[in-house]
Parts: C-alpha cells; structure tokens; sequence
C-alpha cells in the first residue's frame, strides 16, 4: 500500500510539472495583465503590469516619484543588452518575454536545487533518476500495474530528457532543463509534447485519435451521467475545428494545432506600443531620457518586471 501511495505521489508530481492536466493540455501563455488594453485608463494599467510585471507594478504604486525613477534607471540598464545607451525593440520584446515566463523560472530553480546532487550547476540523468526513481529502483514490485505505471514514467522522462538534452552528453544546463521540464516553451521540443498527448489519449495505439478517445480523455460518466453542455460543445469542436481534414480523426499535425496554438505575441505587441509612447524623435531607439520624461508610462507596464522582480535578485538576467 505504501508503494502504491509513494508511486501515485510521484505520478502527480510529475503531472503538475511535466505532463499538461487532461483539462489544460492546450498550452497558452498568461497575458501581459489581468486589465483591458482600450481606454487610456485601462491602458495605463496595463502598460504598468506589463512593463513592470503584475506583482512589481503594486511595489511602485508605493514609491515615492524620486524612488520609482531610481528603480527604473536600474532596470532599463538591464535591459539594455548592447549597453549602447538605448533600448531597441529587440531588447525590450526580450526583456518582456523573459518577465512573462518568471513563473517557469520560478519552477526550474525549485527543482533545480532538487535535483542538482553534486551543486555543479548541472544534472545529469543519473542524478535526475536517481533523486526522482532512486526508491523504487531496488524495489520488486508484486503489483503489475505499478510496475508498468512506474517503467512508463521512467521510459517517458528518458525520452524527455534525452531530447532536451541538445549535446547529448548526458548533463542538462539550466536552458536544457528549463525545456526537460517546460517543453511546450520550446521549438524543438514541440513534437514530443505532441507525441506525448498523443500517448495519453490515443488509447487503440493507432496513431491517431477519434472521437472517443479526445472526449474520453476529458470526461468519464459515472453511473449513466448525462453528458454536460461543454462535452456537447467539444464534440462539436473536434469535428467542425479540431479534424480539419474531416477525415474523422485527428492525426499528429492537427493535435498540434490544438495543443500548440499559433498565437498573437503579445509581448511583441507591448514593446511596439511602449516605443510609439516613449520615443519622442522617432528614431526608434528609445534614451535613458526618454524613458525618465515618460516614467508614468513606463513605471506602469511590463519592463520593471513580470511577476515580483526586486532589483537584487536576478542580476544574471
């Protein structure tokens, strides 16, 4: 009973971090803010969290004018990679970007001090394995069924593991784990987050999914329940949107599609806009005095920060 306890924990450990919920197997990512980008009050707000990030934005409705324009020179000086002097769109859509994923940076370093044995700034496979499996690989397991749940996670974390790892020696860096753990955040990874949906729901093992399998794999009645209005609605989706060749099925490109959505780059979008509002000469390039002149914009928006920066922390940004 314990081993199946200690077999089912590590199933779910894995599910929060590596494998999507069956309810939230489409990967998007959060907005920039929770506000509108209409009005010039709504966005105000929204500049505000985007450039500075939801949780720093609060921090700065707190600093006096003379303290918030200090803060902002620190971080403008981050974000000037070149350290030509300006901020360029390329900078700022990074610098924007790269707030908008703190909260994957937030997960790697948890596990990163996890799993990072020998604390040389690298995992390899083996301390990955053994941090994560070490219990059960000495185990003899009586129950088949944990037995093959626990050579399916080990099977499908390799195969992870082995495609995030782009030298192939065996050792992950932080980017290569940061896409072991996140691979939807990846362009090369994006097949085998396709190929894994693909394992989950593709139940018949003939490498495509029909339309039981893709409403199995959301909802499962118990005792002769009616099926509710959203399942309704996926079916139809499946059919008028997913299975774009109406063939009935859905093959590896189309789950991709659903998955994987091609989406508006929001982040790109916000430092077009901030340049438009700040670059008084419109010589695209935006000057540390630009930049002060507009401070109540910029001090309102995405560039301090994406979700709880302080200046002292993330210095290897």
């Amino acid at each position: 009973m314990l081993l199946r306890l200690l077999v089912s924990s590590f199933v779910l450990a894995g599910t929060s971090f590596a494998v999507p919920t069956k309810e939230k197997r489409v990967h998007r990512h959060g907005d920039l803010s929770d506000h509108p980008h209409k009005d010039a009050a709504a966005g105000f707000q929204y500049d505000h969290e985007a450039f500075l990030g939801k949780e720093d934005a609060k921090t700065f409705d707190q600093l006096t004018p003379e303290e918030s324009k200090e803060r902002l020179a620190k971080i403008i000086g981050r974000i000037d990679i070149d350290k030509d002097g300006f901020v360029n769109h390329s900078e700022l859509h990074y610098w924007i970007k790269h707030r908008q994923r703190r909260y994957i940076e937030e997960n790697v370093n948890k596990h990163w001090r996890e799993y990072d044995a020998n604390q040389d700034d690298k995992i390899s496979w083996e301390e990955y394995k053994n941090t994560t499996y070490g219990y059960y690989q000495g185990e003899e397991f009586d129950d088949v069924a944990e037995k093959a749940t626990y050579k399916a996670m080990l099977t499908r974390d390799q195969r992870r593991f082995t495609e995030a790892d782009r030298d192939h020696d065996g050792i992950a860096t932080r980017e290569e784990f940061t896409a072991f753990l996140h691979p939807e955040e990846f362009d090369h990874m994006r097949g085998l987050v396709v190929k894994e949906t693909m394992d989950d729901i593709d139940q018949n093992g003939d490498g495509k999914v029909d339309i039981n399998e893709y409403i199995g794999d959301m909802f499962s009645p118990e005792n002769g329940e009616k099926e509710p209005q959203w399942v309704l609605t996926e079916r139809q989706h499946f059919h008028q949107i997913r299975d774009e060749n109406k063939n009935g099925y859905l093959e590896a490109s189309e789950v991709a599609q659903w998955v994987l959505p091609t989406e508006v780059d929001h982040a790109d979008n916000e430092a077009k806009h901030l340049i438009h509002e700040t670059d008084t000469n419109k010589d695209g390039l935006l000057s540390l005095s630009e930049i002060m002149d507009q401070a109540a914009v910029i001090s309102l928006s995405t560039i301090t920060d994406y979700g709880g920066m302080t200046i002292a922390e993330h210095d290897e940004l």
